[in-house]
């Protein structure tokens, strides 16, 4: 049996090779549900630091259980007005964004 050595791959040169260069359309969708997936995990985060359920941050902020698990679960689209809210009523913090590439 033939035995290959694995060799390591720099994270962004191991995307470039599976979804393309940046720019191209393959990599931005790969980019867009990338940050879709981090903003759910985000919110699960702080919702688990804080100690509260689904449902209680769903009764806090005026939403459903369901939607605050389809957000965490990268299975809903979210509006900013929405996303503001949710961090301003359910963890009483401010939304702060930044751009970049």
């Amino acid at each position: 049996m033939k035995t290959s050595k694995n060799k390591l791959v720099d994270l962004e040169d191991f995307i470039d090779q599976e979804q393309g260069n940046r720019g191209t359309p393959k990599r931005e969708t790969f980019e867009e549900g990338y940050e879709t997936f981090k903003l759910g995990f985000m919110l699960q985060e702080m919702r688990h630091q804080h100690n509260m359920t689904q449902e209680q941050l769903a009764l806090k902020c005026g939403t459903t259980k369901n939607y605050i698990s389809r957000i965490e679960n990268n299975a809903s689209v979210i509006r900013l007005s929405t996303l503001m809210r949710i961090i301003r009523e359910g963890f009483g913090q401010h939304l702060k964004l930044s751009v970049g590439v």
